[in-house]
């Protein structure tokens, strides 16, 4: 018979297998829990809120203070500043957000997220920075418009960590940049846009073949027959090719360009050997597709030729204050083009020129701009300055004049009586029920006596105005 000694001997060897089996568990379980985490995240506050962004878009964090001021900048670019040797503009993301920033003076050290977007680096201002937290990819939640001090379309998605609540921003799209994801996804539809194409060019090669069999079969009834057409079978081809434009590129076929788009697309089917390849089945496509729409000088310096032909168009004006409206104005080459044509042509008259545009690292980065050597010895060069470093810029007159902003063209805007509207090839590019908009806007803000000059491969019909071509150059006024 056991012994007491015997029973506690055995009790203790069965507390001992117990703690190490629950020793083993929580190993485990730890392990189990370190390979689920697939996903880091950068944790920071704003207004007393947890918001976080990906490690991966996060360079370094910093403290910095006494930004270079940029003239003219937008309110939530706080300025430069120089790291190590490399000048990145600072973004402060209070303001971006509408969040209110108490009064503090310049020596105060800000906290900065060093991002990168694409290959721009940024400083990122925020209120606090937290940690480095590690979570499963999967726990992140869609975002949810609860959320309604920051537009929904620059949250990537909620995620709790830790028991607390993290808005996990999307930094591609807050600096407008299209993600991987985005680019497989434009592709996997231009795919099936392409699938769909073909499938229609079959089923009209089907209905052609089964008319001419009707023909051959009764001769007296093929007046009756109802063949498809080159010109029907064209449109269908042009339909598919807008359908893609618009998923591509967001380019919107219509009135207002579909003359261009079916000229170009006799081009196109010449340079593509024949019809049937026609499709446009990736971005790069749309890009050659698109290539020959855009206005003379795009996205470049403006040539001689081109700044005396936009000078000579402008009508005569003898206010004193001239206002225009450059929405669109990328990465400011025309805006900046615009101000020193506006100097010539009006050279008693104070200019202001407002240049929009909803692509953030450009219009952050566009009263930054140095001339090149070519176009600083170019018409440019009586609106230009020397730096201390040797770059070529614009005078302090034609900075002064220009005021970019991060704004889309679509909702109110609060502008003075426009004396200018140029907006090449911007239409295009904006749904239908945005173009209405955006028309309808131009028409209330321009004075009796302005204009509105828009792409060269665009056509507006307004009531009340006039076109006129001068040149490439189409310029439209009120009767």
């Amino acid at each position: 018979m056991a012994t007491i000694q015997d029973k506690l001997n055995v009790l203790a060897s069965t507390l001992d297998a117990a703690e190490t089996a629950s020793a083993g568990t929580a190993q485990a379980s730890e392990e189990k829990r370190a390979t689920i985490v697939d996903y880091k995240m950068v944790t920071f506050s704003l207004a007393g809120k947890d918001y976080a962004i990906d490690i991966m878009k996060v360079k370094e964090i910093a403290k910095a203070s006494h930004f270079t001021f940029v003239p003219n900048a937008m309110p939530f670019v706080l300025g430069v500043y120089n790291l190590r040797g490399d000048i990145i503009p600072i973004i402060d993301l209070r303001l971006f957000f509408n969040i209110d920033v108490e009064d503090h003076n310049d020596d105060v050290l800000e906290n900065m997220l060093i991002v990168t977007v694409g290959e721009q680096t940024f400083g990122v201002v925020v209120d606090e920075i937290d940690k480095v937290i590690g979570i499963q990819k999967s726990s992140i939640q869609p975002p949810h418009p609860l959320f309604g001090d920051i537009n929904i379309k620059y949250i990537y998605g909620v995620v709790e960590a830790e028991r607390r609540l993290y808005v996990l921003l999307d930094i591609d799209k807050i600096f407008g940049v299209r993600t991987p994801e985005e680019e497989k996804e434009m592709e996997e539809m231009a795919r099936a846009q392409a699938e769909r194409r073909q499938a229609a060019a079959q089923a009209l090669q089907e209905q052609q073949k089964a008319a001419l069999e009707v023909k051959e079969a009764s001769p007296a009834e093929s007046s009756a027959t109802l063949e498809v057409t080159p010109a029907q079978e064209e449109a269908v081809d042009i339909n598919f090719i807008a359908d893609s434009l618009k998923n591509l590129k967001k380019f919107t076929v219509n009135e207002i360009n579909q003359e261009w788009v079916k000229q170009r697309y006799t081009e196109w089917a010449k340079e593509r050997g024949g019809t049937e390849k026609t499709q446009l089945q990736s971005e790069t496509d749309a890009d050659n597709f698109l290539a020959p729409f855009y206005s003379k000088c795009t996205g470049s310096w403006w040539s001689e030729n081109y700044a005396d032909a936009i000078t000579k168009a402008l009508p005569d004006n003898s206010a004193k204050n001239i206002v225009v409206w450059n929405p669109g104005c990328a990465k400011g080459y025309e805006t900046y083009s615009l101000a020193c044509i506006l100097k010539k042509r009006y050279p008693d008259a104070k200019i202001r020129i407002y240049g929009h545009d909803t692509d953030l690292l450009s219009v952050s980065n566009a009263p930054l701009m140095n001339l090149t050597d070519s176009a600083s010895a170019d018409w440019y060069q009586p609106y230009t300055a020397r730096t201390a470093s040797g770059d070529y810029t614009f005078s302090k007159e034609i900075k002064d004049s220009i005021m970019f902003e991060y704004h889309d063209c679509v909702n109110t805007n609060n502008l003075p009586p426009i004396d200018i509207v140029f907006a090449r090839d911007l239409l295009s590019f904006l749904p239908e029920t945005s173009q209405k908009k955006v028309l309808d806007d131009f028409s209330e803000k321009v004075k009796g006596n302005g204009v509105i000059i828009i792409g060269e491969n665009e056509n507006i019909a307004l009531s009340g105005w006039n076109k006129k071509q001068a040149g490439d150059v189409a310029i439209y006024s009120k009767q």
